[in-house]
């Protein structure tokens, strides 16, 4: 089984994903996959080179993330011009992950922009980690150091994380502890392999 794994910006998606690979799943995290391909010498990192400038790079040839996220999320074309480069990339290799599948019956697909690439179609149940907005706001702000304006500049760039459960299998609120986000985890997983394993 596939299940896609998604939500806002920092409403808890890896620490579910966390806890799901730890009940057994195979975890693939699209972030991770994002950097990997962004790396030194990589094909993605030359087009994102080519559309933005040697300015987006560290002396060292390395990518300049805090750089190149200034620029997407104080421009939507900019950031439109990033997604269209690293998505390919990232969708091909999720593919290609899911195709060489380990010996795991059950692989949870973790990407902040599941809907909004498509991903939602490659998996068998969708699971959203929903937080209120204010709640979503601080912790942004406390885990990547930013303003309120930069904030809400980087939750307003993807989709209304209302819109996303309700295209949802099952929402989980993670409004409470790391102990509750994990003891619904294990129900919700549970519930999802009932049958399956």
């Amino acid at each position: 089984m596939i299940i896609g794994l998604t939500g806002g910006i920092a409403t808890g998606k890896s620490e579910s994903a966390k806890y799901f690979e730890e009940l057994g799943a195979y975890s693939i995290d699209a972030d991770a996959i994002s950097r990997d391909i962004t790396k030194q010498g990589m094909p993605a990192l030359a087009k994102l080179v080519k559309i933005f400038g040697n300015d987006i790079l560290y002396c060292d040839g390395n990518l300049n993330r805090q750089k190149l996220a200034n620029i997407v999320f104080s421009d939507k074309q900019s950031k439109l011009e990033v997604d269209k480069v690293l998505h390919v990339y990232i969708i091909a290799r999720i593919n290609e992950i899911i195709s060489r599948k380990t010996n795991k019956p059950n692989v949870i697909v973790n990407a902040p922009l599941l809907f909004e690439v498509g991903l939602d179609r490659i998996c068998d149940k969708i699971v959203v980690i929903w937080i209120p907005y204010d709640i979503e706001v601080k912790r942004l702000a406390l885990r990547d150091n930013l303003n309120t304006d930069e904030v809400k500049k980087r939750i307003d760039s993807q989709m209304p994380l209302e819109k996303k459960t309700k295209l949802a299998d099952f929402v989980i609120d993670n409004s409470g502890s790391k102990k509750e986000l994990k003891e619904k985890i294990i129900n919700l997983y549970k519930l999802l392999t009932s049958g399956v394993e």
